[in-house]
């Protein structure tokens, strides 16, 4: 039968902690956890923005929203940004609300420690 000191166990212990601590940021992402108007709702008034907040800051010059309607259109927003103080908040303004349809909205983020997400998600315009 093998034999440990209490010594061995302990750094076994105190290195598998130390990798664990260093590894966790490594599942850090920025993932979409909220966003206005919502995924899946109907709204009855068309939106001259869309926010998407994501769980952690994101890099916005790395970070990109396409928003198309089901003929496949594509709506261009006049503007892409953070919001002014939260570096969680993507905000995609046009230049008029959106007309009554259905829209698919694709996004892309780079968190700020550097990993990438993406997902998609639609609403619709009601008439």
């Amino acid at each position: 039968m093998l034999r440990y000191s209490r010594l061995a166990v302990m750094r076994v212990c105190v290195s598998l902690a130390m990798f664990s601590t260093l590894a966790t940021p490594a599942f850090a992402h920025a993932h979409l956890k909220q966003s206005t108007p919502g995924a899946g709702t109907t709204v009855t008034a068309g939106p001259s923005q869309l926010r998407l907040s994501f769980t952690e800051g994101v890099a916005i010059a790395f970070t990109g929203v396409t928003v198309t309607m089901d003929d496949g259109m594509v709506i261009k927003p006049s503007a892409v940004a953070l919001a002014p103080t939260d570096p969680t908040t993507v905000i995609v303004t046009f230049g008029s609300a959106l007309t009554p349809g259905h829209y698919k909205v694709v996004w892309h983020a780079l968190s700020d420690d550097s990993h990438k997400t993406h997902g998609h998600y639609g609403f619709t315009v009601k008439p």
